[in-house]
């Protein structure tokens, strides 16, 4: 029987000030409640990798820089993400792209889910970060978790917390329902191709 999944919580920002390290604690204390999976919260902080300047893209060459190696090894432990994304110019952060592009074969056959605040709760940045999992050979899934502008100046400038605003952890338990189902049938299928890879 299958362990279960480990998923790992990504802050998708890394400038002073920023909110998502807030939503980040705010989504894995919810998830940490469930018996179905495990999470951590990793931080792009702890991850200070240059701009992409690499000879190759990681889907055919590792990259040499030794931040993106540790990035790629804590990558390779995980069965999945949920990206916590901030909202900049309808687009998400430099820093996350770069993330992003420092690896591949680590995020392939993976889910991907995701929780984003500000302008219409991220969507746009969400959006764009879809299409780039598909490229990644992730599975995004259709639900997310979107903190619009009024539950967003709410928590960060009015002195309001995420439990004023009750639908956005129905909407974390939704997402995290999903999560479960999609990233165990995905952890079943890598293990049925690596079992079948050996044999042949």
């Amino acid at each position: 029987m299958s362990k279960n999944p480990h998923i790992g919580i990504i802050v998708g920002s890394t400038r002073e000030g920023r909110f998502s390290e807030r939503a980040a604690a705010w989504f894995d204390k919810i998830a940490a409640l469930r018996t179905d999976l495990s999470v951590e919260i990793i931080d792009l902080r702890d991850y200070p990798m240059p701009f992409f300047d690499e000879p190759a893209s990681p889907a055919w060459m590792p990259p040499k820089d030794h931040v993106a190696e540790r990035w790629a090894a804590k990558l390779a432990e995980l069965d999945g993400f949920v990206f916590v994304t901030p909202e900049y110019n309808h687009g998400y952060s430099a820093v996350l792209k770069n993330a992003l592009d420092y690896a591949f074969h680590q995020f392939n056959r993976k889910l991907a889910a995701f929780v984003g605040y500000g302008g219409v709760g991220a969507a746009f940045a969400i959006e764009q970060l879809r299409m780039v999992a598909v490229e990644l050979q992730m599975a995004p899934i259709p639900k997310s978790v979107n903190v619009g502008m009024t539950e967003f100046l709410g928590i960060w400038q009015q002195g309001k917390d995420f439990a004023d605003f009750p639908h956005l952890e129905q909407a974390a338990v939704a997402l995290l329902d999903d999560l479960c189902w999609w990233s165990r049938t995905l952890q079943t299928g890598r293990q049925a191709a690596t079992a079948q890879a050996s044999v042949d």
